[in-house]
Parts: C-alpha cells; sequence; structure tokens
C-alpha cells in the first residue's frame, strides 16, 4: 500500500497500493465469548506470544496474485479474507483464484471491500460489493463480509472530505445494504485512531458488528474503539509465514465455524 499514515495502518487499496506497518491504538478486552480463547490451529513464527495457539489466517488482494493454497493450509492457515472490490468501479483481478482456491484447500474464506466513501454511497458500493463477490452464503465454509474503513490512501483528506456524522451514517448505509441481502451485517475492518478520528469514536455498531482491528505489535492489541468490549480478528502485522497480511481469530477454530455458519 502507500505511504503510512501517522496513527494508522496504510489503505489495502487497488494496484499499485501497498501497506506498510503502522502505530495503531487497540485493546485486548476479556468480556464476552470471544475472549474465551480456545486456541487449536498450528502455531506461526512472528505471532502474538500471548495469543501463540489461536487460529492463523491472513488477508490477500491482487498483491498476492495468485496463491499456492495448498501450501498456506500446509503452513497452519485456516481462514482467509480476500479482496474484492474498492468504491463502485474495482474488482480484485484475482478474486476468483483466490477466493475458490482457498476454499478448495479447505480454509474458511471470506470476502471484504474498500471503502472509498466519498467517490459513492455506502448503498452503491455494498450493492456492488455484492454483485462481485461479497454475497456470503450460508455454507458453513464462508466468513461474514468484511468492510475495510480507514485512512484515504489516495488523498490529504485522511477522513475523505467529510464530517463525523456523515462518515457513521455512511457505514450505517452500507451495513444496511449487506444486511439486506445476505441477512448478516458485514465485520468492520479499522484501526482505533482512524475510528476515533473520523467518526468520533461511534459506539454505533458495537452491538451487532463483528470487530477486525489492525494493530502491528507482537505483544498488547490495545485500546478497543467506540463501544466494543472485544475483538473477533486482529490484524498482527503485515508481512510473516502467510501471504498478506497475519491475523488472528479471537476463539476457538469450533468458535470460528459458527461464526462462518451464522
Amino acid at each position: 500500500m502507500q505511504n503510512a499514515v501517522p496513527g494508522g495502518r496504510p489503505a489495502r487499496g487497488r494496484g499499485p497500493l501497498r501497506r506498510r506497518a503502522h502505530t495503531l491504538t487497540l485493546t485486548l478486552a476479556a468480556a464476552s465469548a470471544l475472549t474465551t480463547l480456545a486456541f487449536t490451529a498450528p502455531a506461526l513464527t512472528g505471532a502474538p506470544a500471548e495469543a501463540a495457539d489461536a487460529p492463523r489466517g491472513h488477508d490477500v488482494s491482487s498483491h498476492q496474485k495468485n496463491v499456492d493454497w495448498q501450501s498456506v493450509r500446509e503452513k497452519g492457515a485456516r481462514f482467509v479474507y480476500v479482496k474484492a472490490t474498492e468504491s463502485h468501479t474495482y474488482r480484485n483481478p484475482y478474486f476468483d483464484q483466490q477466493y475458490n482456491g482457498a476454499l478448495d484447500a479447505g480454509l474458511l474464506r471470506g470476502a471484504y471491500h474498500f471503502a472509498i466513501p466519498n467517490k459513492s454511497s455506502g448503498t452503491t458500493q455494498a450493492a456492488y460489493f455484492m454483485r462481485n463477490g461479497g454475497d456470503w452464503q450460508p455454507d458453513g465454509r464462508t466468513l461474514p463480509p468484511a468492510l475495510d474503513i480507514e485512512y484515504n490512501p489516495y488523498s490529504k483528506h485522511k477522513c475523505y472530505g467529510m464530517g463525523k456524522t456523515r462518515l457513521v451514517r455512511w457505514i450505517q448505509d452500507f451495513s444496511d445494504e449487506v444486511e439486506r441481502y445476505t441477512g448478516r451485517r458485514p465485520v468492520i475492518y479499522t484501526t482505533a485512531h482512524w475510528w476515533t478520528t473520523c467518526t468520533g469514536d461511534s459506539r454505533a455498531f458495537a452491538a451487532d458488528h463483528a470487530l477486525w482491528l489492525a494493530r502491528y505489535d507482537s505483544s498488547d492489541i490495545g485500546v478497543l474503539p467506540g463501544g466494543w468490549s472485544a475483538w473477533t480478528f486482529w490484524q498482527y502485522d503485515n508481512h510473516g509465514a502467510l501471504p498478506g497480511d497475519q491475523n488472528l481469530f479471537n476463539g476457538s477454530t469450533s468458535r470460528l465455524k459458527r461464526l462462518a455458519k451464522g
């Protein structure tokens, strides 16, 4: 992705953009069922010490091109999120190989959309996402769709030139459209710094949206944003044993499968 943004993680945008590590502020909460870590997946090197046995996963985009999914499985991956779309005009050209290949190799897989809120409405972008890979299926092997919302990689206006109330409304519109298509609320991927800066630390989504936090730290997940009492996924590094970014699931493998089942 492109140049680092102070206090946040860079965007997972299209084409030439490439992610680098950032100083983020997220937290380990211990207040819900997700905080009981019944770890079952093989350990990978470089993972946070406090969650050494958590189910491992990663996320990929066009930067990883055609992935050797059998090798990924052998290295211990149990789930992956694949970038499907960005804004209302871009679809990952490697999406089919990545999304279907992961499934064929026995991984749980999910799709994510990279939001560019100043380009079109949340409803428009969610509908485009649903038509181009994000439409969740109740097959027990597909993770809920995810919304990646973070600092604008294309402009100095890191909140997309939009006020906090307007951005919260955009996220809500996106979520409502995803729910209309799938019956499920999307997972929200963000950083605590972006969420505080650009939504005013909104608490509007914590009750019914799983949280996917980005914090590149090997020991501490930091402070949770906006009303969430637990994280569901933790992106803890932008490189490692698996292609793309490295992630953990906050729970057991059986609980990860229940999340997929819905």
